[in-house]
């Protein structure tokens, strides 16, 4: 899985991109990062908002959204559309996701496709694939992990 810009897979990732990027690390805009990487969930705007505040973190709506739409548009993080809104998650880095159906969690997960499998990708689109991200639909493995890799 290749992309040309390199994306966040960590806190630490996150913070330097940040600040790479000259990007103002205000307490609410750090807060969001870190509910989102604690969290380890692709979550609606709503929920971190009651999240955050439900810590002691007053945050506003507004706040929220305009963070959120700033840390998105600068690839700190992912926002993913939905029918019923967009979701965020902490990993901006090219990933492929498990959506659990019996869940409804969102699962980040890094898998490689085999050369070939691209290669007729390629020639029945007439593209050249420079990056790739699965979507895979399944329920939850009674014994199975309980995260994303």
């Amino acid at each position: 899985m290749t992309t040309d810009t390199p994306g966040v897979r960590s806190f630490e990732d996150a913070i330097q991109r940040c600040q790479s990027l000259g990007m103002r690390l205000s307490r609410q805009r750090r807060s969001i990062l870190e509910l989102l990487w604690r969290s380890g969930e692709h979550l609606s705007a709503r929920e971190i908002y009651h999240r955050l505040n439900e810590q002691g973190q007053v945050i506003g709506h507004t706040s929220v959204y305009q963070n959120l739409d700033a840390l998105t548009a600068q690839g700190v993080i992912e926002c993913i559309e939905r029918a019923n809104g967009r979701l965020y998650g902490s990993v901006s880095e090219t990933h492929s996701h498990v959506n659990c159906l019996d869940t409804q969690q969102i699962l980040d997960v890094w898998v490689e496709l085999p050369p070939e499998v691209i290669t007729q990708v390629e020639q029945a689109t007439g593209t050249k694939v420079t990056g790739y991200r699965v979507e895979f639909f399944g329920y939850r493995q009674p014994s199975g992990p309980s995260g994303g890799t």
